[in-house]
């Protein structure tokens, strides 16, 4: 990966983050759209693609609601969706569980430093509470820019740090992994598929929606074994 891809994935990194608070709250931030950003980010979209649908496995479970805390997905997901797609003849699959695990550590760390910026936007507001008691618009767009400045500066971080921990990682698990490859592949979709029926079932709940959640899954598995043969 030169360092014009690299830039490139920072900075869709970066802005991929500011769609999960910020602006515009477009959905571009789901690991499934982040990771497809980030191989196109390196000229191989579909290996980020791969890496971005595996990743919106795990992201299923979460609800962003409210104040709530929650991790943040995007910015790890464009990172190894970007490292993947620079592996122009495929990645080990041990390879890919190493990236997996970056970009979960990554989601949790984001989700804890968006947490630490909100509390510095409340303590901004508390700094002007006399000015926007008063009305003064210039006090309203401060806080705005500040906001926005904060949680650029912890997507442009998060999307770095995802990158270079994803690509030291994920070369140590290619490396150092002790048995074939099947048996990380068959890691990698046993802990995937796990995730999302917990994920699933956790939607649905139970009844009539249950049922449909069984005739749905039994559809895709269907269609997956057809398409395979």
């Amino acid at each position: 990966m030169n360092g014009f891809q690299v830039a490139a994935a920072v900075l869709m990194g970066t802005l991929v983050g500011l769609d999960l608070a910020s602006v515009p709250q477009a959905m571009y931030s789901r690991p499934i759209v982040a990771g497809l950003l980030g191989g196109v980010a390196v000229g191989n979209p579909l290996p980020g693609l791969a890496v971005g649908a595996l990743l919106e496995l795990f992201a299923m479970d979460v609800l962003p609601v409210g104040a709530s805390r929650y991790p943040d997905w995007g910015p790890g997901a464009v990172a190894v969706g970007a490292l993947a797609g620079a592996h122009q003849n495929g990645m080990l699959a041990s390879g890919l569980l190493g990236l997996v695990l970056v970009a979960v550590m990554a989601a949790w760390t984001g989700g804890l430093l968006t947490h630490l910026v909100r509390r510095a936007n409340v303590a901004s507001v508390e700094t002007l509470r006399g000015a926007l008691d008063g009305g003064e618009i210039k006090a309203v767009r401060a806080i705005q820019r500040l906001g926005l400045m904060r949680d650029t500066v912890r997507s442009f971080a998060l999307t770095a740090l995802t990158m270079a921990a994803g690509d030291l990682l994920s070369g140590l698990f290619a490396r150092e992994w002790p048995g074939p490859q099947r048996v990380a592949q068959v890691a990698l979709a046993a802990t995937s598929i796990g995730v999302a029926l917990h994920g699933g079932a956790r939607l649905t709940g139970w009844g009539r929606q249950a049922l449909w959640f069984a005739g749905g899954l039994g559809a895709g598995v269907v269609a997956v074994v057809l398409w395979l043969r």
